[in-house]
């Protein structure tokens, strides 16, 4: 098993060309790859509700199979157990699910019913950022989700660490800012799959921690982004106002650009993410993703 920590942000329509012209990339070539990839589960959603993700990844003549399971963390960052290991095809390999520890409770008639839900389709250009402190992948991600005839748009980018503190993911995405228009997400692929095919979002619970004010925020906002139904940006607002009014206000001062920036036109925009990412730097990655 590997453990995959990763910065997840979403991209404004300029943020791609933005990307590509940054200082931060200037003389390194980045890998190119389309990948087509098919997300499996039973016909009761079981995965699903275990928070777990599995797919088959074709990526050239190379067939993959990955499974992941629930993440910790929020406002874009995930630390998430992962196994992949190459199959031959064309289907799952499901000797080698059975063996892994999250389905040992998984019997071989659930197994059995595992068929395919929905499918990614994207090509993915990957910069290897190293010094000597740190090497960070960053992959960007652009293509669509597709459930059906139901189609959203991918225009992503995720900061994964290779090596050094996971500190160092912030770092690059607020230097970022400064002309990249980017926000938090915390919805993997395989969350807007669901969604998109059951038609169906739904919020986490807020609280008195900050940290699930930010959470239902986020979320709030990959809703929105996915469906372009403005309630779910209402619902984002009154997240954040209720997060600003948490120990005493002590967060009004960083939330009120997110708020007054919702309706900037090409949302997000880089000052959006600079603000999102300085509030979220200052709070526990500590919700259930």
């Amino acid at each position: 098993m590997n453990q995959e920590i990763e910065l997840k942000l979403a991209l404004a329509e300029s943020g791609p060309a933005q990307l590509r012209d940054h200082p931060r990339l200037a003389g390194i070539t980045p890998s190119v790859a389309t990948l087509g990839n098919t997300y499996f589960d039973t016909p009761g959603a079981e995965l699903e509700a275990a928070r777990m993700a599995l797919r088959l990844r074709r990526d050239g003549d190379r067939l993959r199979q990955t499974l992941k399971t629930r993440g910790q963390g929020g406002g874009g960052l995930s630390t998430r157990g992962e196994w992949e290991w190459e199959v031959a095809g064309p289907g799952l390999d499901l000797n080698g699910l059975a063996a892994l520890p999250p389905l040992a409770d998984f019997s071989e008639a659930q197994l059995a019913r595992l068929a395919p839900r929905f499918a990614t389709d994207f090509r993915r250009e990957t910069w290897q950022l190293e010094d000597a402190e740190s090497h960070i992948e960053l992959a960007l991600d652009l293509g669509e989700i597709h459930a059906g005839e139901r189609r959203v748009a991918i225009r992503e980018m995720e900061l994964e660490i290779k090596r050094g503190e996971p500190g160092r993911l912030w770092a690059l995405a607020e230097a970022l800012t400064d002309r990249v228009g980017l926000r938090p997400a915390d919805t993997s692929k395989a969350a807007r799959g669901n969604a998109l095919l059951t038609g169906e979002w739904r919020l986490p619970e807020g609280g008195q921690q900050a940290s699930a004010w930010l959470h239902r925020a986020v979320v709030a906002l990959d809703a929105y982004t996915d469906t372009h139904e403005l309630t779910w940006r209402e619902a984002a607002r009154h997240a954040f106002q209720q997060l600003a009014e948490l120990d005493g206000g002590r967060y009004r001062r960083e939330i009120a650009p997110l708020i007054a920036d919702l309706h900037a036109p090409d949302w997000p925009t880089p000052a959006f993410g600079r603000a999102a990412l300085q509030l979220t730097r200052r709070l526990p990655a500590d919700v259930t993703l």
